[in-house]
């Protein structure tokens, strides 16, 4: 039995129906419960772009979003929307879509109780949260035991995911696009990305965020408008475009009626490896943000989904279907020059082309001929180096909520250089190893996530909506929303506890009171 074989059948389990129709419901479910927040808060996650308040302890709440962008917007953007037509067909976008617009919602719930629920790293200065945090602190009060239990899981398998499986799937993307455009081998790529993400990681999330706010921006404007240029050279292709999309996604053309399930599953899973709404990723940039009510943040983090599929990824899938260069195949089975082509016309692309970026690249190609590899190398390696870099910070926070309490700090950090080398490690193994491979870890860690984290908020989701309800009615009353969780009745939230305080104590910021007042904890402790 192949390793290959049982990461295909780990991968066909943990993404069966159940996942595809939890993503989907649970997104609907919150879309209600928040009374259409992406639509009736659009203004506020607009509001939330500004570069907004930074302290010493945390990021300011535009370098937060810009950190959450960092990990959505990379190799899923590109690779996973190439891979998602490619299995799934053109109607693949459209639940990327639908998992993108429903998504918003459930990333708001997860974000907003990363906020509520943060720590302050007395180590670092440096706020810190995320799911394994709030799932121990939300029921501390009730049950102890298991939200304790519940943490620790999530935090192991986030490690796992984003230390080992996730940034192969990102180096492989990356070196594929440098090889097709520059013959360049694909292990001299992984020894340049290791000694560069040598640098970043060891600077800690100040020197990330800040990477992020410079990198993040430039990179997805410049690639959004060499897809409005080809857009609009293909002008009159726009309406077979969307045809395509949405014929194709509802079974209503013959050539891709019997694929439909298929469209669903793949662009519902790639949305979500895109997007990352429910997986539990966005909460740890969003508890880094200092800000004055959790729900800012939790606007942030769903206009960062909206930009990441609405724009991003849509710009991709335009590329590839206005200029022909995909093709949908059979069956699952990664190209291998022998995969028949559903229909004729469908695609132009040879099938010798592995699904991925080769999509994108051939496609730019096609309208500037010895434009589009190369562009498509350069602008996936930076979405890759930044996402990788996420990457690294989610796996980090997720070490520190593990050794927090360790009263032995040099192994605390011992610990954390072992990680650096895990992630250096999985890097340049995925960037040598085969697509095949390198996504079908990728997709066991983003699914394995997403399991726990959905299933874990459908059950902590009251904090999130009361911190809602208190936004919107201190925004109703000319306000700008402070957040006391006290009077909300939420317990466990000891940060805002003394924040609020704080300010009701004219300035008195509680340094005098125990670390376990301040939801501050160290093996100093």
């Amino acid at each position: 039995m192949s390793i290959d074989f049982l990461i295909e059948g780990a991968n066909n389990l943990i993404w069966s129906v159940p996942l595809i129709g939890l993503c989907l419901i649970v997104g609907l479910f919150f879309t209600i419960r928040t009374g259409l927040l992406q639509i009736r808060n659009l203004p506020d996650m607009l509001n939330q772009l500004k570069k907004g308040n930074v302290s010493p302890d945390g990021t300011s709440s535009f370098q937060s979003l810009m950190m959450s962008l960092a990990g959505r917007v990379g190799m899923g953007n590109i690779g996973g929307v190439a891979t998602a037509i490619a299995f799934g067909g053109p109607g693949a976008v459209f639940w990327m879509w639908a998992s993108a617009f429903l998504g918003a919602s459930t990333s708001f719930i997860e974000c907003t109780l990363g906020q509520i629920y943060k720590e302050k790293d007395r180590d670092t200065g440096e706020y810190r949260g995320g799911p394994a945090y709030y799932f121990e602190k939300a029921y501390k009060h009730k049950a102890p035991g298991l939200s304790l239990f519940y943490g620790i899981l999530f935090a192991i398998v986030t490690i796992i995911a984003m230390s080992f499986f996730l940034p192969g799937v990102q180096a492989n993307g990356m070196a594929s696009a440098i090889d097709n455009a520059w013959g360049i081998p694909t292990w001299v790529t992984a020894i340049g990305l290791v000694i560069l993400l040598g640098f970043i990681v060891i600077g800690g999330v100040k020197r990330i965020a800040h990477f992020a706010v410079v990198v993040v921006p430039v990179m997805a404007i410049f690639y959004i408008i060499v897809a409005v240029v080809v857009f609009l050279m293909n002008f009159e292709d726009i309406p077979r475009v969307f045809g395509l999309i949405f014929g194709s996604a509802f079974g209503v053309q013959p050539i891709f009626g019997a694929i439909v399930g298929l469209a669903i599953k793949w662009g519902v899973q790639r949305g979500i490896y895109s997007n990352e709404a429910g997986q539990g990723t966005g909460p740890h940039a969003a508890a880094a943000a200092e800000v004055s009510h959790p729900a800012k943040q939790g606007f942030a983090q769903s206009f960062s989904v909206y930009i990441d599929t609405l724009f991003v990824c849509s710009a991709t899938a335009f590329i590839i279907i206005s200029t022909g260069m995909f093709n949908t195949f059979q069956n699952e089975d990664w190209a291998d020059g022998e995969s028949p082509v559903i229909g004729s016309g469908v695609g132009d692309l040879s099938t010798d082309v592995e699904p991925g970026p080769g999509f994108v690249q051939q496609g730019l190609d096609s309208v500037f001929p010895g434009f589009g590899p190369t562009f498509i190398a350069i602008a996936l390696g930076f979405f890759v180096f930044t996402t990788i870099v996420a990457y690294y910070y989610m796996a980090e926070v997720n070490l520190n909520y593990l050794t927090r309490k360790l009263k032995n700090r040099t192994l605390a950090r011992a610990l954390l250089r072992i990680l650096q080398a895990l992630v250096l490690i999985s890097v340049a193994y995925g960037a040598v190893n085969t697509a095949g491979a390198a996504w079908g870890l990728g997709d066991i860690g983003v699914g394995s996530m997403a399991w726990l984290n959905i299933v874990g908020i459908l059950f902590l989701q009251v904090p999130a909506l009361k911190a809602l309800k208190d936004y919107r009615a201190q925004k109703k009353q000319g306000l700008d929303p402070q957040f006391d969780p006290r009077k909300l009745g939420i317990e466990g939230a000891t940060f805002w506890e003394l924040r609020a305080d704080g300010l009701e104590l004219q300035g008195k910021t509680g340094d005098d009171l125990p670390p376990e007042k301040l939801g501050i904890h160290s093996g100093k402790d």
